[in-house]
């Protein structure tokens, strides 16, 4: 009797040996970390080698497994290949969709309803991650990205900029260093959503590149965020329709009154080969109409 391949295993193997890490593989299988490496015990436990050394960088495969794992990867990525062939056979085109969580759950899912009813025969499947993903690699359709639109070897198309306003407590402002530039808002502690991003992004879209742009108290949500600037802990960067209030109440105050560098903004992006099937053109014409609408 032949033995019984351990699958969970190879693929827990696999994908840590690519992404380098554990909690990166058990995101991308759609498990939690411990079921990983549980997986991976019970593989080396079967093989009677170790997989993986833990460095300071992360897991690094032993020489045993270095050998192995090309071969693995190939399988899979075979063995993904023909599913998708299944897939395809399949009469009703689905698109697979990735967005960062704040966009999907504030803007694309609430209008997202329309576009199913405009086009009942697609199905749509949304993943809201904060990780770039690799459109070939991942088997993603369409991303939806947030930053200069620079995406090389993919096509892009601007959707909108959101205005996001540099704020904080009147007191805050008044006790501290003067803000001239927007590189002085570094003088301050920055306040950031749950991805982390937008400092960076709007201090390089006036080109400043620096570190201290990704430091500082993160929070789950805009709600938060703005509280915290309301009680002086430091400068957040907020979509501009989410501060009017408390603007004009004078419980915060602008921080920093520049143009808006609008090539900060979201991007529909897809691979160039895509372009033109259907369910992806449907979905541009109709995403690109309701950013439109927006702005």
């Amino acid at each position: 009797m032949a033995a019984v391949l351990p699958l969970l295993g190879l693929r827990a193997f696999v994908e840590v040996g690519r992404l380098g890490s554990v909690k990166a593989a058990a995101h991308r299988l759609a498990v939690t970390p411990g079921a990983v490496s549980q997986q991976i015990k019970l593989l080396e436990g079967r093989v009677g080698v170790a997989l993986f050394k833990r460095e300071r960088q992360g897991l690094r495969l032993t020489e045993a497994a270095l050998s192995a794992h090309p071969t693995l990867l190939k399988a899979f990525a075979q063995i993904e290949a023909g599913l998708e062939m299944l897939e395809i056979s399949n009469a009703r085109p689905r698109l697979n969709i990735s967005a960062m969580p704040s966009f999907a759950a504030a803007w694309l899912v609430p209008r997202l309803g329309r576009f199913t009813e405009r086009h009942p025969d697609i199905e749509v499947r949304v993943e809201a991650s904060t990780g770039l993903v690799d459109l070939a690699r991942d088997r993603v359709d369409i991303a939806i990205r947030h930053g200069m639109g620079d995406y090389p070897g993919l096509h892009s198309r601007l959707l909108f900029a959101p205005v996001l306003l540099p704020v904080a407590s009147p007191a805050l402002l008044a006790a501290g260093p003067r803000i001239s530039v927007p590189q002085d808002c570094l003088a301050y502690p920055l306040l950031h959503d749950s991805e982390r991003a937008d400092w960076r992004l709007w201090l390089k879209a006036f080109g400043v590149d620096d570190l201290r742009a990704t430091q500082g108290t993160r929070f789950g949500d805009d709600f938060l965020l703005i509280r915290a600037a309301e009680s002086g802990q430091g400068l957040a960067l907020v979509r501009d329709i989410h501060a009017r209030e408390e603007i004009a109440q004078g419980r915060l105050a602008l921080a920093l009154d520049s143009a808006w560098p609008t090539r900060f903004a979201y991007y529909l992006v897809t691979l160039p080969a895509t372009v033109q099937r259907r369910e992806i053109a449907a979905f541009a014409d109709w995403i690109i109409g309701e950013a439109q609408s927006t702005q």
